[in-house]
């Protein structure tokens, strides 16, 4: 029999939470290991409970889930992660590739596309739903026109040490490009809503 995929759930609203627990225990191969309301839980939770992937809420009290992606991805190993929000639409997917996410599912969509995304982002492979050549536009022009080589690596999904290598940079530089490229592009993103 194969490990379970274990899974922890970020999300403000406790009946949120303990739906998602209800119906991760429902799917063979799956198995919650925990959960946390609010940004400051996280890392506690991970230390805790190891997990392999992370359900992350967009909103949460004082930080979003963009943010919180980068700071889970920033650890080695870290979990996948896959943003689970009722704000998981084409705007959002720019961003959560740029911080690191591997898949992002709607709060509407069925179950099934829940569970499918979390064995893809397990195993990892990409649950990030295709970036609309406009949306790409929008980024390109948001950024700095150094940065467009970075977006491009991220976007084909290169490890940070080898996008580092790549382009002569050291890892706390692109880590610093990168934070600025996520501004830079929650900005855009806040303009267009």
């Amino acid at each position: 029999m194969a490990t379970p995929i274990r899974v922890a759930v970020v999300d403000d609203h406790e009946a949120v939470r303990a739906g998602l627990n209800a119906l991760l225990t429902t799917e063979s191969g799956i198995l919650p290991v925990g959960d946390a309301d609010r940004a400051e839980a996280v890392w506690p939770l991970l230390y805790r409970t190891a997990p392999d992937v992370v359900l992350l809420d967009y909103q949460l009290p004082g930080s979003n889930g963009v943010s919180i992606c980068r700071r889970v991805k920033s650890d080695a190993p870290a979990p996948a992660v896959v943003l689970y929000s009722a704000f998981a639409d084409a705007s959002l997917i720019i961003p959560a590739i740029v911080a690191g996410a591997d898949g992002i599912v709607h709060k509407g969509s069925p179950a099934q596309q829940l569970f499918e995304a979390i064995r893809t982002a397990a195993h990892g492979g990409s649950a990030m739903p295709p970036v609309p050549p406009q949306l790409l536009e929008a980024a390109a022009s948001a950024l700095a026109s150094c940065d467009l080589p970075i977006l491009h690596m991220l976007l084909e999904r290169a490890a940070l040490r080898d996008i580092a290598a790549t382009l002569d940079r050291s890892p706390d530089e692109l880590h610093r490009r990168i934070t600025g490229m996520l501004a830079a592009l929650r900005a855009t993103t806040a303009t267009a809503s």
